[in-house]
């Protein structure tokens, strides 16, 4: 019999065993939390890892935990090096707003399973599993071994895999089923860095007191507040009615101790995909900065800011750092948190850079535009683009396994955000979540379709069985 006809009878049989143990994964809150003695990133996250390396140990894999950082499950009881690495991860980020049912509890409904970390990432990390087991379970032979590595800080820097690689050599071949198929091989380089500027305080009115927005550096900011005195509250709200005509963010008007009081209500998004949300930051400066407050150096550093990022232009056009290639494509930049005070402001922006970028064209460019405003731009250097090359052996195997198991074609993709495997040569993303699946990921209700996971686990199978038996 083929082995795929072997794989389709087999979790014909397994998969309600499959939801049954991410159900108990899913069930902790392993959302990082303040270490202890023995957890380095909180309690929760030690739970579910010592959760999954007992699912593996039941089943007679050979285990090894690394001080909760990590877990390993290995296919040879002798732990030889691995030839296939599958590096997911157990960490999940806050539940947040807006659930319809107990984020911890897995619930099975229309096709998909609910439940905090279902797509990110215990469902495919458990999909990576099951491919092991369905190798083992089928008596299938390997030559060669396979490791799934099961992080627990992903989403909060990834501290656990750098401690892990300190102590244990890399695959042959990584990937990570922790982002979307078919396979993603670009993953733009990054740069993140903070602009101050101080100046005497002027009382000459109208001017600003405040302007507070954005809390994350890697989010587009919902909301954002001013508060300005010398306008009255009839007089601001037609600037704002203005603005909104302008920038389409929302604006509210309040009296606030004897001052007036403006919020900015955008949309949120990832700083990834800025074209995804509206700016509230970048609305709310292009607002004041159409206001005739006071000459000041505050406000002239103000509206200096507000031209290097306009409302609406995360390539960096005004910021002179527009660039595209290929094969990474544009350039985008979100403003992402803002500080203002009478005497000072500190800004912070998230750059996500094609292959093409560097820091001589990207962070130099911006710090002499800041410095020409009299702003003082960190120099942290960039975090690099990582790239496989398409023609690359590993990358084609994966391919068609994914072609041979969902019957569509295979291609290379880049993403502005980053993976596991943004540091690893030759680590690319693959699964679990097929092109047109939107997951909820990070998100109230998040799912992950059962399916999906299913042929997943097929996927990462076969890919086993071509890499590993030879």
């Amino acid at each position: 019999m083929q082995i795929k006809q072997q794989l389709d009878q087999y979790f014909e049989a397994h998969t309600k065993d499959m939801l049954a143990d991410i159900a108990k994964l899913v069930s902790f809150d392993s959302v990082t939390a303040p270490a202890t003695e023995t957890a380095p990133f909180g309690e929760g996250t030690e739970k579910a890892l010592a959760c999954a390396l007992e699912i593996a140990k039941r089943d007679g894999f050979t285990v090894k935990n690394f001080e909760n950082y990590v877990g390993t499950v290995d296919y040879f009881e002798d732990r030889r090096d691995a030839e296939l690495g599958m590096l997911a991860h157990l960490d999940v980020v806050a539940v947040g707003d807006g659930w319809t049912q107990d984020p911890f509890t897995c619930i099975e409904r229309d096709g998909k399973i609910f439940g905090r970390g279902t797509a990110d990432d215990k469902g495919p990390a458990m999909a990576a599993y099951y491919a092991m087991k369905a190798v083992k379970d089928l008596g299938i032979p390997l030559k060669k071994n396979v490791r799934l590595i099961l992080g627990t800080d992903e989403e909060c820097g990834s501290s656990d895999i750098r401690y892990y690689f300190k102590k244990e050599s890399t695959p042959r071949h990584v990937f990570s089923p922790d982002a979307d198929f078919p396979l993603i091989n670009i993953e733009k380089g990054g740069l993140r860095n903070d602009f101050t500027a101080q100046y005497p305080e002027d009382t000459s009115l109208p001017r600003i007191r405040s302007i507070q927005g954005g809390h994350t550096s890697n989010v587009v900011p919902q909301n954002a507040e001013a508060v300005i005195e010398g306008f009255s509250t009839e007089q601001t709200a037609a600037y704002c009615k203005q603005a909104e005509d302008r920038t389409g963010v929302q604006f509210t008007v309040s009296e606030q101790d004897g001052a007036v009081c403006i919020h900015a209500l955008g949309k949120g998004s990832h700083a990834a995909m800025p074209e995804g949300g509206n700016n509230a930051v970048t609305a709310l400066l292009d607002l004041l900065c159409s206001m005739p407050f006071a000459k000041s150096e505050g406000f002239t550093k103000l509206c200096a800011v507000n031209k290097i990022f306009p409302h609406g232009d995360w390539l960096g056009k005004a910021a002179g750092i527009a660039m595209e290639d290929e094969i990474s494509h544009e350039l985008t930049i979100s403003f992402d948190i803002f500080q203002y005070s009478t005497t000072g402001f500190t800004g912070n922006f998230d750059c996500r850079s094609p292959i093409c970028a560097n820091d001589e064209n990207v962070r130099d460019v911006l710090i002499q535009k800041f410095a020409d405003a009299g702003i003082f731009m960190s120099d942290k250097p960039m975090n690099k683009p990582h790239h496989v090359k398409e023609d690359d052996p590993f990358v084609k195997t994966l391919l068609k396994c994914y072609e041979d198991y969902t019957g569509r074609k295979g291609y290379c993709m880049a993403i502005g955000g980053g993976t596991y495997v943004h540091s690893i040569e030759g680590g690319v993303a693959f699964g679990c979540s097929m092109p047109e699946t939107e997951n909820r990921m990070h998100g109230p209700d998040e799912f992950a379709v059962i399916e999906e996971l299913v042929v997943s686990a097929k996927i990462f199978a076969q890919v086993i069985v071509d890499l590993c038996a030879e």
